[in-house]
Formats: C-alpha cells, sequence, structure tokens
C-alpha cells in the first residue's frame, strides 16, 4: 500500500509556541491538541480553548489529567477465583463489563485516556492469555495510576504486578527453573530498546535477580515474593556485582543506563504524540533535550509532557495530520467531535467494530504491541473503518436521533442555507488540514446537496429544516469518512 502519512519535515524547536500573524492560536490547532491529547472534543470545548493561551490550555490538559483519581474499582476487583459464585460465566461478564468501562474512560479523559492507550502498548499484556477479570482490572488500574507519574516507579511497579507476572511467566521464574522472558522485555521492549546497552549476560543475571514471584495464597489471588524460590546468589547485572533481588534490578538499571532510558521512552512519546518519523536532526534538537528533562526532573513524566506539547515543534503547521488514526481514533473523536448519542451498548459494538479492524482493547497481537500508523492500514481494514462509520450514523438516523445529525451542521455553520458553506465547514471540522484539492469540496457539496433541485438552492428556498436535511448530513458524513484525509490527524 501507499505511504499515507509522509515525513512531517517539521523543523520547529522545543521553544514554547507564540501565536502569531503568521501563526496564530486558532481552532485548528485546538483540534490538533485535542486529537493527538486525547480523542477529540466538542466544538464547544474548542471554542472555549480560545480564550486560553496555548501555554494555560496545555497545562490545563496535563495538570487535569494528572490530578485525575483512577476508576473506582468493581467489586470483583480483588477477587480470588473461590469468591466467584460460577466462575466461567461471571469471569466473561466481569471482563465485557471493564473493556466497556475502559471505552468510556479512554472516551471521556482527554490525555489520561490518550495515554492509557499509550501505556497499553508499551507495557503490553494480552487479556487472551491471562483471562481473568481481576487481573485486567488491577493491570488498568496501575496504568491509570502511574500514567502520568514517575516512569521509574511505573517500571518497579508493572513488573510485579501478577497480570505481568503472568504473561510474561515471570511467576514461572525461580530458582530451580530460570524464566528469562520478563527480564528479556525488561531491556528491549519497556526501558532500553532492542539490542541497546544489555548483553545476554545481563538478561541471564537479571531473571536470576527477578525469580522469587512464584506464590499466591490461592488462585487469582495477588503474586508475592517468597524466598523460598528466590536465587540468592551472587549476580552481575550492568558491571555491578551483589547479591541482587528485585528492587536492586530496577535501581541499577536507572543509575547504569540513565541516558538510554530516558531516549528511549521519549523517542516513544514523540513518535505516539508527534509524528512516526525520527530523523538525525529531531534526535538531536528534539528527543535528546526531552531525555534530558525527564534525567533532570527524576523521571517524572509531567515536566517532558509540558515541554513537548508547549512547544512550536508540537503546533507547528507541518506536525498537523501526519499520523494515521487508530480504530479507536476513527470512531471516538467522531463521537466526541460531533457530540452525538452513544451508551455502553453502543460502546461495546464501537469495541467490537475496533476489534475487526485491528485494534482489540487488552490484545495486542503480541508482546511488541500494535505498530501503529501505517499498518492499521490496508484494504481489508480501509473498508472496514468506511462500514463502522456507516453503520453507526445508520444506526443515528434510524433511532430517533435524525435531528441531532441536523443540529451539528447547524451549529457549526451559524444555520446556513448555503449548501457549499455547509459543506466545507462540515467537512473541515473532522479534518487536521483542508482538503488538498478545491474540487474535494465541489464533489462533497454535489453529494450533500443530493436530490434537491438547484433552483430550491439559488432562491435560498431550502435550508436545515427541511425533512430531507438529516438524510443529506448522512450523505455528506458519509462521504467524509471515506476521505483519505479523514484516516489522518
Amino acid at each position: 500500500m501507499e505511504t499515507i502519512a509522509n515525513s512531517s519535515c517539521n523543523t520547529s524547536t522545543l521553544a514554547p509556541y507564540v501565536p502569531s500573524g503568521a501563526n496564530p492560536w486558532n481552532t485548528s490547532k485546538i483540534k490538533h491538541v485535542y486529537r493527538r491529547l486525547g480523542f477529540g472534543a466538542s466544538q464547544a470545548d474548542v471554542d472555549a480553548a480560545l480564550a486560553l493561551s496555548p501555554g494555560q490550555f496545555i497545562d490545563n490538559l496535563v495538570d487535569s489529567a494528572f490530578s485525575l483519581p483512577p476508576t473506582t474499582a468493581p467489586f470483583w476487583g480483588n477477587y480470588v477465583v473461590s469468591d466467584f459464585t460460577d466462575f466461567e460465566p461471571e469471569n466473561e461478564q466481569y471482563i465485557a463489563e471493564w473493556r466497556i468501562q475502559s471505552g468510556n474512560d479512554l472516551i471521556s479523559e482527554d490525555l489520561r485516556g490518550r495515554l492509557i492507550s499509550f501505556w497499553m502498548n508499551h507495557f503490553v499484556t494480552e487479556l487472551e492469555v491471562y483471562s481473568y477479570s481481576p487481573y485486567l482490572y488491577q493491570y488498568y488500574n496501575i496504568l491509570q495510576t502511574h500514567a502520568l507519574g514517575n516512569f521509574k516507579d511505573f517500571v518497579h511497579d508493572i513488573g510485579i504486578n501478577s497480570t505481568m507476572l503472568l504473561y510474561l511467566n515471570g511467576f514461572e521464574n525461580t530458582n530451580f527453573n530460570p524464566n528469562e522472558n520478563y527480564a528479556r522485555e525488561l531491556y528491549e521492549l519497556f526501558t532500553l530498546g532492542e539490542g541497546n546497552g544489555y548483553t545476554e549476560t545481563d538478561i541471564t543475571e537479571t531473571a536470576r535477580a527477578l525469580t522469587g514471584y512464584n506464590h499466591w495464597a490461592e488462585p487469582g489471588a495477588p503474586i508475592y515474593f517468597d524466598t523460598s524460590t528466590h536465587d540468592a546468589g551472587e549476580k552481575t547485572i550492568f558491571g555491578q556485582t551483589g547479591f541482587w533481588g528485585y528492587d536492586d534490578v530496577i535501581n541499577i538499571l536507572f543509575q547504569e543506563r540513565t541516558n538510554e532510558i530516558a531516549v528511549f521512552i521519549c523517542s516513544k512519546l514523540y513518535t505516539f504524540f508527534v509524528s512516526p518519523e525520527v530523523d538525525a536532526t529531531i534526535e538531536q534538537d528534539i528527543i535528546q533535550p526531552l531525555a534530558q528533562t525527564l534525567v533532570n526532573n527524576n523521571f517524572e513524566l509531567v515536566p517532558v509532557l509540558k515541554e513537548l506539547f508547549k512547544s512550536e515543534h508540537f503546533f507547528d503547521e507541518r506536525a498537523l495530520g501526519v499520523v494515521v488514526k487508530s480504530p479507536f481514533d476513527v470512531i471516538f473523536s467522531f463521537v466526541n467531535e460531533t457530540g452525538f448519542f452513544y451508551d455502553d451498548t453502543l460502546m461495546d459494538a464501537f469495541i467490537y467494530a475496533s476489534s475487526l479492524i485491528g485494534q482489540d482493547i487488552f490484545d495486542p497481537p503480541d508482546v511488541s504491541g500494535w505498530q501503529r500508523d501505517e499498518t492499521w492500514i490496508n484494504s481489508s481494514t480501509l473498508t472496514g473503518r468506511w462500514q463502522l462509520m456507516e453503520l453507526y450514523v445508520d444506526f443515528l438516523f434510524d433511532n430517533g436521533f435524525e435531528f441531532t445529525l441536523v443540529d451539528l451542521a447547524r451549529e457549526l455553520t451559524n444555520d446556513s442555507n448555503d449548501p457549499e458553506f455547509i459543506t466545507q465547514v462540515m467537512v473541515d471540522h473532522f479534518m487536521a488540514k483542508e482538503l488538498h484539492s478545491p474540487g474535494d469540496y465541489v464533489i462533497a457539496t454535489d453529494i450533500f446537496k443530493w436530490d434537491i433541485p438547484q433552483n430550491y438552492y439559488d432562491q435560498g428556498l431550502w435550508n436545515l429544516s427541511w425533512s430531507e436535511a438529516p438524510y443529506q448530513v448522512v450523505l455528506l458524513l458519509k462521504h467524509i469518512a471515506r476521505m483519505p484525509e479523514f484516516q489522518l490527524k
């Protein structure tokens, strides 16, 4: 398939973005923030942000996400297997409920929801491997708790989370039978990057240090440490020799590989939030300074996030429209940007449909996670995206919400009766940038006009109160969802 998003060629710096006549603070930039740092926003929220400076706006988003408490634990969140009355159907029901709850969180929590989608693709587990509702909740709770916290603490706590201990075989890693799986992924995927700053010996010795988390009071209870299965012998990790255990591993790792960790995680944050393209200039001028900020702040994430999101680099026009939307992006952002109805039943449908087009919540394809960007799109998933949008719009039209479709057009255009203006405003509302060709707007306008005779438009007789208007909006929204530009954010 041809490349959808090209390199942004973004040469702006990390200096704070200061609006100017040539580079104004406008709704386009605010929508850019909401699409990257959340899953879109209503036009009212976008308009409200115009009254803030870019720095105030980013501070509000980051600080709100930081202070947001974790989602309340469900009554079964800390069950053990014996607490279930009928394990199999109840466990399946609770998993389904938590998938819906998590979808509701992602779509509504702005930056915290967006960061959860980042971290579940960084500290990967696969629900189909452990398939246990309390561990699903406990894993999600750790992601929420640490999403904007201290990265070192995050790495420490996720490694001894019961879900991770099961998923990456820490539960099987004993002094009698060492398992290197988690030690390898700790370095390769979670902190350093493949082949960067560690040896096979480091992995072997680290695996020995991580032994001992092999016990639970009963099945489904928290997994805990016991010295009886811990390798108490001497180990050498990153050149340091001692009788190391789990805490020592994390301390040595962050002490001896400080810069490598900082560069690795800042690179991942950059490619997730800004652009999949990282060249030598970006590495030097953006990634390295961000990494230094992370180190200077003892791996606290908030200063890094604020520096990146406030920068002229993040707000550069060349940063817009260079990231391919994930399946969650496609539907969640559309819902938020329209204000259209959804409930738990529809959220369940959104999550199911997203799984069919490549993003199954809590179930990435493997430990390396979803590869994102252009890998989201192929001939099958692209048509699936179109069908998802069409089914949702048709549902609204057929189930008593048809006038909310018109209300969107009316609000965005101040109840205009000019089909060309309505079309352009509606199209632009969903796009990171204006369409490349004026002819594309003409095509969209013709679709929106539908079968209404031209003289009704010419004489100003038609308006959005006509009984045909909801269906015309349906036609336009379906057309918009099929535009290549709609797949970018």
